[in-house]
């Protein structure tokens, strides 16, 4: 197996990359999904949120109120720390049992908002991070999020910064374009991580 680690700024379009590789034949394993199963309704996960944030955060049906646990914790840099201890570990277990499932020739794409975060930069192939300009991904994400300026400006700032992210990336795609040459560039690099991921495995196959 060989894998990439894809991270990005939130709305920075790490997701048109991630599933234009898929079209390519990569396999996802998309973080922010596994994030939300493991803090499912009788999850460990969810519980263990109840006990660290009250039930100011659990709606009437017993999920995870996502509304109100964001506006607590993109407002306290500690309290999404506490936030990140619970839900880590949880996704990288999940992550690692999808990556051992995959077959030995795959390419798999690890779609992760919160690699720099997570510390998981060391297990990977290849590293990519996708960017775009702070007033570019708050304008996405108030057109297609239904966020307002200041939440956005919050989100994005509680995460790694593009200088932190770009430390531990191999390679960094540019989303301030057209969805077309974000398209183009994405193709080029995936033949480029076709390549690496070939010679890995037949240095694999002479040891």
């Amino acid at each position: 197996m060989y894998l990439v680690g894809l991270t990005g700024g939130i709305a920075a379009g790490k997701s048109t990359v991630a599933a234009r590789w898929v079209e390519h034949g990569a396999i996802e394993v998309d973080a922010d999904l596994l994030a939300r199963q493991v803090v499912e309704p009788g999850t460990i996960g969810l519980s263990r949120i109840r006990e660290e944030f009250g039930e100011q955060v659990i709606a009437e049906d017993g999920s995870l109120d996502r509304a109100k646990l964001g506006q607590l914790v993109f407002a306290d840099s500690q309290a999404l720390e506490r936030l990140n201890a619970i839900v880590h570990p949880l996704v990288q277990k999940r992550s690692q049992e999808l990556f051992d499932a995959a077959p030995d020739d795959a390419i798999v794409i690890y779609n992760v908002p919160l690699l720099v975060e997570a510390g998981r930069d060391a297990e990977f192939d290849y590293v990519v991070t996708v960017e775009a300009p702070e007033d570019k991904q708050i304008e996405r994400m108030v057109a297609q999020r239904g966020m307002t300026p200041e939440h956005a400006a919050a989100r994005i700032r509680a995460q790694a910064s593009p200088i932190e992210r770009a430390n531990v990336a191999d390679r960094i795609l540019n989303s301030n374009q057209s969805l077309d040459l974000l398209i183009k560039d994405a193709d080029a690099l995936y033949r480029e991580i076709e390549k690496l991921a070939a010679a890995k495995r037949a240095s694999e196959a002479g040891e």
